[in-house]
């Protein structure tokens, strides 16, 4: 079986320790230099920049969040350990962790440091495809020649580099297929180097519930557990022919995820299926003229994040949560795609008329689905005269906001100030 320093990359042999640099970090696989597919995925990526940036949390409880009324985007591993989760509400993990160190989200920095890690995935094989920020799939078959190294060997010292250079760590899985990669990256976090090969996959993934599959939820996975489907090895034994019948499609894609089969490329042009932005209040607001004006900034963002990756979307949902943590989601198809953000908000507008019956809420979100070429969008017809002028209505805005900043224009409904309807 070999085995690899994963500090220095020397072949150890069957040893606990490498004879090179006396590392107890060893990593032995019998498909470890076979494999190619990989997902890497940076350890607590907010919070491991924050204590990398203030040296000073090192040993701190350390929760990125939105204060008192957010909720929480990731925390340390040691916030962890007090049972403190991403998507928490934040009044909850304070009671949970109360001498946690909290601290506002600077999506600038993480940007910067994202694309940072980035660059680095791309010098390995141009077979990125990005999930987040801060995780991705790689396809490293045929780099050998490349990289004069096994993609094995590439992903350590691509490892080693981020640590060292960025000051911030990663945990890889390898395998043959993205979905096993994927999970044999959970398996030895943080700074984890995880190997799951096919073969073993059947066993390995046996006894673990549905709901280690990924895209089964808790609904999904007590619809199964009422089927009498409990365990993967349930599904192993159920067949596909069977579970077809049962559940159509999903019932195929259970049944060959249940044996580790996934047959999906890794591609570098993804598969973005949404555009969204949201915040959380600092305190409950119900009425349209408190909201509207917050809707209108985020369809600002929305917009522009759509005109940045020159995509437009064709579905408006409009996304409200309410004091008591109840979701709501409407949505609406438009007349044509679009990037525009007056196109986006006056379709939320209508949306959100409908919900302000005096529920107090606390996030709003917009986005849009239905994504396509930006060349497909916003053309107009009889139907709809203005399209062109709002189109360069708002081309002019963004050649001056580029020009001058953000600031340079807006509009009259982003300041109007939230009325306190507590």
């Amino acid at each position: 079986m070999g085995a690899i320093c994963r500090d220095c990359l020397s072949d150890v042999g069957e040893r606990e320790r490498c004879p090179t640099c006396r590392s107890p970090r060893i990593i032995g696989h019998p498909a470890l230099e076979k494999l190619s597919i990989a997902h890497v995925d940076c350890d607590a990526f907010y919070a491991t920049i924050e204590k990398r940036d203030d040296p000073s949390l090192a040993d701190q409880p350390v929760i990125v969040g939105g204060a008192k009324r957010g909720v929480v985007s990731t925390c340390c591993y040691i916030a962890r350990t007090y049972g403190v989760r991403s998507a928490m509400p934040m009044f909850q993990a304070l009671k949970l962790c109360p001498e946690a160190v909290v601290i506002r989200p600077n999506m600038e920095k993480y940007v910067q440091v994202g694309r940072q890690v980035r660059e680095r995935m791309l010098a390995l094989t141009p077979l990125v495809e990005p999930l987040s920020i801060d995780e991705a799939f790689l396809d490293l078959t045929g780099t050998e020649r490349l990289h004069h190294a096994s993609p094995a060997r590439t992903l350590l010292l691509f490892a080693n580099r981020v640590e060292k250079e960025l000051g911030i760590t990663v945990s890889i899985g390898l395998s043959g297929n993205k979905f096993l990669a994927k999970t044999a990256s959970d398996l030895e976090k943080p700074r984890g180097f995880a190997v799951l090969s096919p073969e073993e996959a059947p066993a390995f993934l046996a006894q673990r519930p549905i709901s280690f599959i990924w895209g089964v939820g808790k609904a999904g996975a007590a619809r199964y557990e009422r089927d009498g489907l409990r365990t993967i090895a349930d599904l192993q034994k159920a067949g596909e022919i069977p579970l077809i019948r049962r559940y159509g499609v999903e019932g195929q894609r259970l049944a060959r995820l249940a044996f580790g089969r996934d047959t999906r490329k890794v591609d570098p042009e993804g598969d973005r299926k949404s555009v969204s932005a949201e915040t959380t209040f600092e305190h409950d607001l119900a009425t349209g003229e408190n909201l509207l004006p917050i809707l209108w900034r985020l369809s600002e963002k929305v917009s522009s994040r759509l005109k940045n990756a020159s995509i437009a979307g064709s579905t408006v949902t409009l996304k409200l949560k309410s004091a008591d943590f109840k979701l709501r989601t409407r949505a609406q198809g438009l007349h044509e795609p679009t990037r525009l953000a007056t196109r986006i908000f006056e379709t939320g507008k209508k949306l959100l008329a409908k919900e302000t019956d005096g529920t107090q809420y606390r996030l709003i979100g917009i986005g849009v689905t239905g994504l396509v070429d930006m060349a497909d969008a916003d053309h107009g017809d009889l139907a709809d005269p203005l399209a062109k002028r709002l189109v360069a209505a708002e081309d002019a805005i963004d050649a001056v906001r580029a020009k001058f900043g953000k600031a340079a224009v807006q509009k009259g409904i982003a300041f109007r100030p939230e009325k306190d309807e507590g």
